[in-house]
């Protein structure tokens, strides 16, 4: 019961996370700059959308597709959610899973979105940034008297191509990363890597929706 409104509830919030990774790559250089213009970015697509959308919720996929995607370290992610297994499987195995993660992830903040409701959003001062990981504190302000939520994104910058690109985000104090790792843990202990990446690929399957 736990795990299912602690599911329930990051869904909820995961639609800001949302705005917050979809951004311009000439600001690649400074993660702070990234957020700062990615809800402009990602927002201003669905809002010119609309009939698209509604006709067809699962263009929310594309736009995430095009928006967000690209901005998104989803191998280094999908590592750390296998975390003690990631040694014992094959590269193969791991190519298998991270591209059925990769769409995992455009499936979850696809129907996300559908939930989004004109949330404000307070980014952290910029700071230097002297080594090639930073945390970064927003708070997402909530109508009427409800209380903001506290989120932490997580940056690094690839090793490969140099660009800064999220991995994960932690939603008063809870990582959507740990969260994930805990809930298909046993999976992979008792079934293997294969045995997640279909139960995965089953979940990326799954259609938007539009939130009544």
């Amino acid at each position: 019961m736990l795990k299912m409104k602690l599911n329930r509830w990051l869904s909820k919030i995961v639609v800001i996370a949302t705005a917050l990774f979809a951004v311009q790559a000439f600001a690649d250089d400074n993660p702070y700059v990234l957020m700062q213009q990615a809800s402009d970015k990602l927002f201003g697509d669905i809002s010119a959308n609309q009939s698209k959308i509604k006709q067809d919720p699962n263009y929310l996929k594309t736009i995430v597709r095009q928006d967000l995607m690209p901005y998104v370290h989803v191998n280094y992610a999908g590592s750390l959610v296998l975390g003690q297994y990631f040694k014992s499987t094959t590269p193969e195995q791991r190519e298998k899973f991270f591209a059925a993660f990769d769409k995992f992830i455009e499936q979850s903040y696809a129907q996300a979105l559908t939930l989004y409701t004109n949330q404000k959003i307070q980014i952290e001062n910029p700071k230097d940034v002297a080594e090639n990981q930073v945390s970064i504190r927003v708070k997402v302000l909530q109508g009427g008297n409800a209380a903001p939520v506290n989120l932490n994104f997580f940056w690094r910058k690839n090793s490969k191509t140099g660009k800064w690109q999220v991995y994960d985000m932690a939603a008063e104090g809870v990582s959507m990363v740990d969260t994930k790792k805990q809930e298909w843990s046993g999976i992979l202990r008792k079934d293997g890597i294969d045995a997640l990446t279909a139960q995965v690929q089953k979940a990326a399957s799954v259609p938007v929706k539009l939130s009544k």
